[in-house]
């Protein structure tokens, strides 16, 4: 992987739900996103915390409607998300495709914002190093298995990539059967490393799982991977803790 100087390339400082962290090597001119279920101004009530992003969890519409005009102020993005109609596939779009159903998008625009909902799944962002191409997808496990990290990957014209995981529920919260477990394996043998016996159950490292996929395919640079969104009830929406009334965070990347 080719290496930067300081004065080629910066550290890139992400937010996520208004705090600044450090995350990776990613290009200074791309920026990352990941909100939490609680901001200042943020409308929904119901149970779902106050910044709910989503239209399709029994939230009040004009409280959503609020959340997203706030998610662009506070956030001072350059364009509206791109929303998705996320169904654990392994479609990933291109941004300005005026198709909306998948669970990956990428672009190599400038100011165009790609988007991806989660409340326990595992958003991945990725870009090439140089930050000309970024990109993030919806990666639970209905959609590792189904393909959705090969599909996302493969749009990109470098094989040089940065990868960061975003918040997802950690292995010790995700417990799931044999006929889950069986389908990992059917895909990847050496995807059984992901999995933890419990019982007649298994705990699932989803971070562990999507890091296994991208090695396959020859990526190396890998950060995050260490949120809890099942456990860290204060800051993450989670939809096996939370059920019917979880909201969903939002994770954006773009080029600025």
């Amino acid at each position: 992987m080719t290496l930067f100087s300081d004065k080629q390339h910066k550290r890139h400082t992400a937010v996520f739900g208004g705090e600044a962290s450090k995350i990776g090597s990613f290009p200074s001119n791309v920026q990352l996103i990941s909100t939490t279920r609680f901001t200042e101004g943020g409308a929904s009530e119901l149970g779902y915390g106050n910044f709910n992003l989503a239209t399709h969890v029994g939230d009040d519409v004009k409280a959503v409607e609020h959340n997203r005009a706030l998610l662009i102020k506070q956030f001072d993005l350059p364009s509206e998300p791109k929303y998705l109609q996320q169904i654990h596939s392994n479609i990933c779009l291109q941004a300005v495709s005026a198709e909306c159903i998948g669970d990956a998008v990428v672009t190599k625009n400038k100011g165009v914002v790609c988007a991806v909902m989660t409340a326990d799944c595992l958003p991945i962002f990725a870009c090439d190093i140089l930050g000309t191409q970024v990109g993030v997808a919806h990666a639970g496990w209905k959609g590792i298995v189904n393909g959705v990290i090969e599909s996302f990957i493969d749009q990109y014209e470098s094989n040089d990539l940065l990868i960061h995981f975003g918040p997802a529920i950690s292995q010790v919260a995700f417990e799931v059967g044999e006929e889950v477990y069986q389908q990992f394996i059917n895909k990847d043998a050496k995807l059984a490393q992901a999995f933890i016996a419990k019982g007649n159950k298994y705990q699932l490292d989803i971070y562990q799982a999507a890091r296994i996929v991208l090695s396959g395919l020859g990526v190396k640079s890998i950060s995050g991977g260490d949120e809890c969104t099942y456990t860290q009830q204060d800051k993450y929406f989670s939809y096996r803790r939370d059920g019917a009334k979880s909201g969903r965070m939002i994770n954006l990347i773009y080029i600025k």
